[in-house]
């Protein structure tokens, strides 16, 4: 499975960006994709995910409001719409597949099987 994930940039606090992952899995549907972030001398951490029929949805307490997880199961893509963004939000932003997570792994990131290359995201103050 390969993931290809765009959409970062640079933008003022207060902005919007929308992120995409492309993926190659198949069946897509089946699929639960996440969102994780990694700032500078952090820890990878979990944003949002998507289970396969994209009707189950999970966001961090810190982006919950704020950002929204969408796929659309016949282009093979998840989109992350943030929406008032924060200096906070800056890091490498990465999408993630796995086909067999069960709900109380879907926040790991060691769960997920495949990762694509991370796009930048950086918010100015």
């Amino acid at each position: 499975v390969q993931l290809q994930a765009f959409g970062g940039g640079l933008v003022q606090a207060g902005g919007s960006l929308r992120l995409s992952c492309a993926a190659s899995a198949h069946p897509f549907r089946t699929y639960t994709m996440g969102w994780f972030r990694q700032a500078p001398g952090k820890e990878r951490e979990f944003v949002s995910a998507s289970k396969g029929n994209g009707g189950t949805i999970f966001y961090a307490d810190s982006v919950k409001g704020r950002f929204t997880i969408s796929r659309d199961n016949a282009k093979n893509t998840v989109y992350l719409q943030m929406n008032n963004l924060k200096p906070e939000d800056t890091a490498v932003y990465y999408c993630a597949a796995d086909a067999r997570l069960i709900t109380s792994s879907i926040r790991v990131a060691d769960h997920y099987d495949y990762w694509g290359q991370g796009t930048q995201v950086t918010v100015s103050s």
